[in-house]
Formats: C-alpha cells, structure tokens, sequence
C-alpha cells in the first residue's frame, strides 16, 4: 500500500499529459484541470513540474503545449521514427543539389509541426528546428497540409483569425481557399515572404499508396532566389519519399 499514493500521483500526472491531443494541442490551466477533474491548486502544481521538466511549454499567454522533451520521446514511436528515416536521405540530396534549408513537417491540430530539418549556412537564416512548429497559411509545408485536410480546418483557423506575418501574408479565407485550390491541382505549395521578409519556400506533399498526405517536405530559401525553378526538385524528392512509405 506504500506505493499507491506513489501510483497515484504518477496516475495523475499521466492523465495532465493525456488532455493534449491534435485537437487540443494548447490549452490553459482551467481546461486541463476541468479534463483531468483535478482542483486547480493540484493542476497548477503538476503544470509546473512538467514545466520545469521540459514536458511541457507554457506559452506568452499563459496556456501550455507539448514541451520539446515530450515531443522526443514521442519521436521514438515507429511512425514518426519510420518517416524521419525513410524522408533523410530524400532531404540530404535535395539539400545537396539546392545548398538550401530542407524542412520534413507533418500536421498536428492546428500547425505544421517540424520533425526533421537540414540547415544550410548558405541560405536564408530560420529559427526552425525539430519541435518546431510552423503556421499553416503563411508557410509552404503548412499550405501543402492545409489543402490536404480540408475546409473545415480552414474555416476553424479563419474563424480564430489569421495571423499576418509580413503585408504579404495571404489572411483573406477566400483568397486563401484558392490558394489551395492550386496547391491541390499541381501538388505543390508556395510562399513569398508570407512568414519572414527576405525567406520564401516551395513545398510538395509526401501521400500515402491511396493518396493521403502524411506529411510536407519544402526548401526554404533567399527571397532573391527563383523558387519556381526548385519546384520540380522538391516535388521529386516528396514523390521518393512516397514511394518508400508505401513499402512500410
């Protein structure tokens, strides 16, 4: 019986980390202790320890989201692990052809979430690293992403309000609806300093044998540089990651 409270506590902290889902990657200090049927003092105790682990990242405005350290474990699971390996050496010859920053990222709720990138101290300088996650509207892995789950994700991110990044950011749902309607008739995804001024990025999707999308792979370069010219590059490499994911 010794080990029961033990349990217990570990129980509790367990079902803190199981309220975070694709549906509700962010959520504040109400939410979860509401999901999780907790008092708030005990909630706000075990936010912090998470916190302070690196499980867990509290935002600027307060509310929390799956912490780096959680993110890597979860990098571990055969889905994931399996898609990183069998997309690197797809993205080290695309980066080697291009000397450009390669980007992996798959959807996760309402954001591209970044899980495997190749800088290039060649190119434009990102802040994107693996964890990272990146806007849907106004970056070509989210674009690509955000064509391929539908409208009702983009009615729900217009309805919460878009982002503008740079003037150039597309934040108009009806111009951005088109957008998409593009980005799925020719299967690649642009962005001209949407996201940052002087960065632009081509992206294509990586499907699966009956044509899901499961994931993005983009260069991300120099404004200066004719991204239109990489296009068939980075539409060849997502068709070679394709074909591999349907061998697993």
């Amino acid at each position: 019986m010794a080990d029961e409270p033990r349990r217990s506590v570990v129980r509790r902290l367990l079902s803190v980390l199981a309220t975070f889902d694709a549906a509700t990657p962010t959520q504040s200090l109400t939410e979860i202790a509401a999901r999780t049927e907790l008092p708030l003092p005990t909630a706000h105790r075990f936010l912090a320890e998470l916190t302070t682990g690196g499980w867990l990242e509290r935002l600027p405005d307060g509310r929390y989201r799956v912490g780096l350290r959680l993110w890597k474990l979860g990098t571990l699971a055969p889905s994931y692990r399996n898609l990183r390996e069998l997309a690197l050496p797809y993205m080290q010859d695309l980066h080697t052809a291009t000397r450009e920053n390669i980007q992996l990222a798959v959807l996760d709720g309402g954001t591209a979430l970044c899980v495997e990138n190749i800088n290039s101290v060649r190119s434009v300088p990102t802040k994107t690293r693996i964890g990272g996650r990146l806007p849907l509207h106004a970056t070509g892995v989210g674009k690509v992403l955000l064509a391929a789950a539908g409208t009702e994700l983009l009615t729900t991110l217009a309805a919460k309000g878009l982002r503008r990044f740079t003037r150039y950011t597309i934040i108009e749902p009806g111009r951005l609806s088109r957008t998409l309607d593009t980005v799925r008739d020719e299967q690649v995804a642009f962005s001209r300093e949407e996201m940052t001024l002087g960065a632009c990025s081509v992206a294509s999707p990586v499907t699966t044998e009956a044509g899901a999308v499961v994931a993005a792979v983009s260069i991300v370069a120099h404004s200066s540089v004719d991204i239109d010219r990489l296009a068939f590059a980075v539409r060849t490499a997502a068709s070679g990651i394709s074909r591999q994911t349907r061998l697993l």
